[in-house]
């Protein structure tokens, strides 16, 4: 399966009646393998940020986290393997894989629950691929 097979099948599909507002898969070196035709271009100091809070968690807390120049404030996660941000009635989620980002943003009324089901169950599948 292609990359892009993976946002538009996977992480852009429906969840009771609702869509995430864009997605990608990048590689650690923020490299974009796939992502929809809204998802935000990444500059490199966001990604250095995002790799930096997977690597020492809490590093974005204090300064939020950026996506393409939007700004998240950073909720609970998972150290070192989920990043989960809020923005207003939206927010996003990045799950780390060995190799690649799996990055979701959501807008209301998607709730947040769906959000991190969708972007979770393809990082996990990623990560049991040994990807």
């Amino acid at each position: 399966m292609s990359w892009q097979a993976y946002v538009d099948d996977h992480l852009m599909c429906e969840i009771d009646g609702n869509h995430l507002t864009s997605a990608a898969i990048t590689g650690l070196d923020g490299t974009v393998w796939a992502q929809s035709p809204d998802f935000p271009q990444l500059k490199p100091e966001e990604v250095e940020g995002i790799i930096k809070d997977f690597e020492e968690p809490g590093t974005l807390a204090p300064t939020g986290l950026h996506l393409g120049g939007t700004k998240y404030m950073v909720i609970q996660g998972e150290p070192g393997a989920v990043i989960r941000g809020k923005k207003g009635p939206g927010g996003v989620t990045i799950k780390k894989t060995k190799q690649a980002l799996i990055i979701g943003i959501y807008d209301e009324p998607m709730a947040p629950g769906q959000c991190n089901m969708l972007v979770e169950r393809i990082g996990d599948y990623l990560i049991e691929q040994e990807m």
